[in-house]
């Protein structure tokens, strides 16, 4: 059974995700607040954490970003905020998923068994799968509908970089601090250069991308869902 670290201060909605959840089959541990998820997760293993963004002490966002420091515990963020700074800013610290408030239970089940699979298949595979673009770690090739594209070894690893962070916004020293290999001063722009020679590979528009999205000002975040 899978353990679920539930950080969230409203305890009957937490009392209420600890049935549901429990219900189909996973382990919850409730903590109120951010200090207390924080004691939880450094003293047990959990499979996944789904923390609230509003809590009466450290806000999630700090709370995701001092989880991330130290492990890749997938987090599924909700919040009853709904502007997207703060989801690009959740996802850009290490959130895996965001879910907004008041949701139904069963979307949030769906979400965190979703995050759950990608962290099973990034662990217990060499093949990243997202529609039908196939990324083989191993082979070191990536394809579209079976047909290798064309990629130099350093744009392999910056794909690789990305699709390993599906939903991520990373930005482009992040980037660059991922993929060894390559000199490039912090504000050299050859990273788009590279990220623009990508597209032109896995793309089926590279001027309408659909897989490698950007953020402007911030930097690119790899799309979860593709076709």
């Amino acid at each position: 059974m899978q353990q679920i670290l539930l950080i969230e201060d409203d305890t009957r909605l937490a009392g209420m995700l600890s049935d549901y959840l429990g219900g189909e089959g996973f382990i919850v541990s409730h903590a109120p607040s951010g200090d207390a998820g924080l004691r939880l997760h450094s003293r047990n293993g959990f499979d996944a954490i789904v923390l609230d963004v509003m809590l009466p002490d450290i806000d999630g966002l700090e709370v995701c970003r001092q989880v991330r420091v130290a492990a890749l515990t997938p987090i599924l963020m909700l919040t009853a905020r709904g502007e997207a700074m703060d989801r690009i800013i959740g996802l850009e610290l290490g959130a895996d998923d965001y879910l907004p408030k008041p949701f139904e239970p069963r979307e949030l089940l769906a979400r965190l068994r979703a995050i759950l699979r990608r962290q099973r298949h990034t662990r217990n595979g060499e093949l990243l799968v997202f529609g039908r673009l196939e990324i083989d770690r191993g082979a070191r090739v990536a394809r579209i509908e079976g047909v290798a594209c064309t990629l130099t070894g350093y744009q392999f690893d910056l794909l690789v970089a990305l699709a390993e962070r599906p939903g991520r916004v990373m930005g482009r020293e992040a980037l660059m601090d991922l993929v060894k290999g390559e000199t490039l001063e912090a504000f050299d722009r050859s990273i788009d250069v590279h990220i623009s020679r990508i597209r032109a590979s896995i793309e089926d528009d590279p001027k309408k991308p659909s897989r490698i999205i950007t953020i402007r000002g911030t930097g690119y975040v790899f799309a979860r869902v593709q076709d």
